[in-house]
């Protein structure tokens, strides 16, 4: 490349975002650390105080927190005073951070970033070899999925979600509900205290989900769970509402998980498809602030584990366009496409089953 070709503007720039991630990186690792350790919520709302003060306050080694706030203050998150040496959390930045937040605090996002590390050097290996890795590869996702849809149930599943529906009415006389691909079962269990007149059922691949469901929902008797694989359902015609939440994207074979959710709606039933918000274009990626993070955790967990079990590999970002075309394919018609205000990156698919 000759001298009058080369733009150093456009090379400094660069190297400055090179810099930003490899530091941002970082942070994300030490943020993930401050919301496993509370020392974010310890912070939340308090005055400014010593390195001492928030590690007894968080019951916490001061050595660790003195060194995990010092690369908060470099990197901005928190304020540092030079002169108090003292620290505190600004009220503008607590709404991302803290528990308090609800889905709006990242950093549950941020945990994945340790998840995946500890895939790289398999995931190095199928790019090379082909495959995938397979779910036992990441032990700790049903956790970390858990933490996420906690606090996105809990704050809209029933104010937000629900009201999409226009089911309302029907859940409080009494209907049969599925959940497909349902983890540990918070949206039965949530679902099944709000309308105890309705039935809920939970499926899932997962044996340890599973029990975990059952544990949680032992007080209830209007909600079961059971082990199931979602291609391969085989149910009857005996719901009124099916739901997935975020389900159908990793699946080896999401046409098949499709067709077994279309048997298992009476006619006039409604499903539920809730994916990730995105084109199936590239192109019109390109400007979403997500979009790196939606694209590696692709890349590292979602596509892979389709392809471990010589899926289709969908991948994350398979985005609105495909999933209309996947859900027209399987049957459903008068599929709309909404969203919710505590869960602005997912899209929410609502279509029926056609009664004739």
């Amino acid at each position: 490349m000759s001298e009058t070709t080369f733009d150093k503007d456009r090379a400094r720039a660069f190297t400055s975002r090179m810099l930003g991630i490899l530091n941002d990186g970082a942070l994300s690792l030490m943020m993930s650390i401050g919301h496993k350790t509370g020392l974010f919520d310890s912070l939340d709302g308090n005055p400014p105080a010593s390195s001492q003060e928030i590690a007894e306050k968080a019951g916490l080694d001061e050595r660790y927190v003195r060194e995990w706030l010092s690369a908060m203050a470099c990197g901005g998150v928190v304020d540092y005073d030079p002169e108090s040496e003292m620290f505190s959390l600004p009220d503008e930045h607590s709404g991302l951070v803290t528990r308090r937040a609800g889905p709006r605090n990242l950093t549950v996002q941020m945990q994945q970033i340790g998840m995946l590390a500890e895939v790289e050097d398999d995931l190095v290996g199928v790019f090379e070899n082909g495959g995938g890795l397979p779910y036992d590869k990441f032990p700790r996702f049903q956790a970390l999925m858990s933490d996420s849809s906690e606090r996105r149930f809990k704050s809209g599943l029933i104010e937000q979600v629900v009201p999409l529906l226009d089911m309302t009415d029907a859940l409080q006389s009494g209907i049969d509900v599925a959940d497909v691909g349902c983890g540990s079962g918070l949206a039965s269990y949530l679902l099944g205290q709000e309308f105890p007149n309705s039935r809920f059922v939970g499926f899932d691949m997962s044996n340890e989900g599973i029990s975990r469901a059952n544990d949680t929902a032992k007080d209830l008797d209007n909600v079961s769970y059971q082990v199931a694989d979602a291609a391969a359902l085989n149910q009857d015609p005996s719901f009124d509402l099916v739901t997935t939440f975020d389900a159908i994207h990793d699946q080896a074979k999401p046409k098949d998980a499709l067709a077994g959710i279309f048997a298992m709606l009476r006619p006039g039933g409604t499903y539920l498809c809730v994916e990730p918000k995105a084109s199936s274009v590239l192109e019109e990626n390109l400007e979403d602030p997500m979009a790196p993070f939606m694209y590696t955790i692709s890349t590292m967990h979602c596509m892979t584990v389709s392809l471990a079990y010589g899926g289709d590999g969908l991948g994350a970002a398979w985005g609105h366009q495909l999933a209309t075309e996947y859900l027209n394919n399987a049957g459903f018609k008068d599929i709309k496409v909404e969203g919710i205000r505590h869960d602005p990156g997912n899209n929410y698919f609502i279509s029926t089953k056609p009664t004739s």
